[in-house]
């Protein structure tokens, strides 16, 4: 029985995954951008033992927002709790729990459990939440479903992959060179125009037109988490025609001789059903990722080399 004000609802789904490969994707939160649409990126905070503080940065509504969780993960009994430790009016808590139950070796059930209260028991504020939590639970164990099945025949489509080169300047100049995207059409011959948005600190929304080598442009949409001077991760969310997810990060890390190690790292998924009408009747799945491969890392290592120019020539 829920106490006076409490909500307690449940949503359920089943999906053709074995029980503890749909527990290990949920548990293990730098796979959310990739299952989770509205994702965009998750930091662990604090990790000790089955205890965990994360921060999730996702998209509502097409708005980016960010919120610090607690997690108990159980991974015998394949459940997570979850409560937000600060939540957005007019939710005054937030809480729930992901119970994964096995069907068959290769099916299993999805449940997912919220208790939440409005403040003040506000019955205008507990509806508009019971129809958030509502419609947001449907569609992430859709998404979740979706992507979960998929995640099982993937692993050809997808990789991971990063390249790195060393920079005699100072970590701050590399890491500003990055992150003020806005300045790259100055600065980047293959960026054509940039839109940079930065509504709360360190949360960008980067639209960004880029040049092909034969001249075209193609537009891409990214969100980006930035922490100063040490990584920023990103998710694009206007994908090219060859990708079905985009998601990656990059890195700054003082090294030995005062050196800097910058790097970028890409994770794809391919969408096959684009890949004869771009690259011809006869190109295969490896012709694909080594294309995508080729032209994501051909334009990180330039924009990596401009940095490099940027901060050798302030040092």
């Amino acid at each position: 029985m829920a106490a006076k004000g409490l909500r307690e609802v449940e949503h359920e789904i089943t999906v053709e995954a074995p029980a503890e490969a749909v527990y290990r994707l949920i548990a293990e939160v730098g796979n959310w951008p990739r299952i989770f649409p509205p994702t965009i990126y998750v930091d662990h905070l604090e990790r000790d033992g089955d205890q965990e503080r994360i921060r999730i940065w996702a998209t509502a509504n097409g708005e980016a927002k960010n919120w610090t969780s607690r997690r108990t993960l159980d991974p015998k009994g394949l459940c997570i709790d979850f409560r937000q430790e600060v939540s957005t009016p007019p939710v005054a808590s937030m809480g729930g729990r992901w119970i994964i139950e096995p069907l068959t070796a290769m099916s299993s059930r999805i449940r997912l459990l919220h208790d939440y209260r409005a403040i003040d028991d506000d019955p205008a504020g507990l509806e508009w939440i019971d129809q958030a939590v509502d419609r947001n639970s449907r569609s992430e164990l859709a998404a979740l479903k979706g992507n979960v099945e998929r995640a099982q025949l993937e692993d050809e489509l997808t990789f991971s992959f990063e390249d790195t080169i060393r920079i005699n300047g100072s970590v701050k100049d590399v890491y500003d060179f990055i992150n003020e995207a806005h300045l790259w059409p100055e600065r980047l011959p293959h960026v054509a125009s940039v839109q940079l948005d930065e509504e709360q600190p360190g949360l960008q929304a980067l639209q960004m037109d880029t040049r092909a080598k034969d001249g075209s442009t193609h537009t891409t949409k990214s969100y980006r988490v930035c922490f100063p001077h040490q990584r920023i991760g990103y998710k694009q969310v206007t994908l090219p025609a060859l990708m079905t997810l985009h998601t990656g990060y990059w890195t700054f890390q003082e090294v030995e001789d005062g050196q800097v190690a910058a790097s970028s790292q890409h994770t794809v998924v391919l969408n096959t059903e684009n890949i004869t009408r771009i690259l011809g009747a006869e190109a295969s799945v490896a012709d694909a990722r080594e294309y995508v491969h080729t032209a994501l890392s051909t334009n990180s290592l330039a924009t990596l080399g401009h940095a490099k120019n940027y901060a050798e020539s302030r040092h």
